[in-house]
């Protein structure tokens, strides 16, 4: 009989759990590579109209720094909102963690429990070739005794033929 775990569709729930949690954190690295890319593109935008405003007409410096001050303003928006995604990140990844332990726990008990099965089907094999052995012994214990009647049957019929 094959081992059968009792609490298999436990460890397939917990399986499951994690690797839906696997995504959740998957998501949120994603989240977080936009936004790092959304950043570098605000600071290129940035060090362009700094380049820009260099070379422009004298006149249009109050609307290059407006539009710094809007950019700058944007970036701090943007680290502000690349923070809170790499809190969400962290906070997916304690919960993966969390879910990765759980799968753990069930795993070895179901190897430990695995491990009492095999002993277990040892002990039981060992028993049988025990009892096959106790029976080979009294099979061959029986047949000697036969084989020692016999003999004694024997010498008692030469004694008997000798008087």
């Amino acid at each position: 009989m094959p081992f059968v775990y009792r609490l298999q569709k436990v460890l397939d729930f917990r399986i499951r759990k994690k690797e839906e949690q696997l995504l959740v954190v998957q998501k949120a690295q994603q989240e977080v590579y936009i936004q790092e890319e959304k950043i570098r593109q605000n600071e290129a935008e940035i060090q362009q109209t700094i380049l820009n405003k260099k070379t422009a007409d004298f006149r249009m410096m109050e609307y290059y720094d407006k539009y710094l001050h809007h950019l700058w303003d944007k970036a701090d928006i943007l680290n502000q909102e690349l923070q809170r995604l790499l809190n969400v990140l962290e906070e997916e990844k304690e919960k993966l963690v969390k879910l990765e332990q759980a799968v753990k726990v069930v795993e070895k008990h179901k190897e430990k429990q695995k491990e009492a099965y095999l002993e277990e089907q040892k002990a039981i094999e060992l028993k049988q070739f025990s009892e096959i052995g106790v029976q080979r012994f009294f099979i061959q214990s029986r047949e000697q005794a036969e084989e020692l009647e016999e003999q004694l049957k024997s010498i008692e019929m030469e004694n008997q033929n000798e008087y």
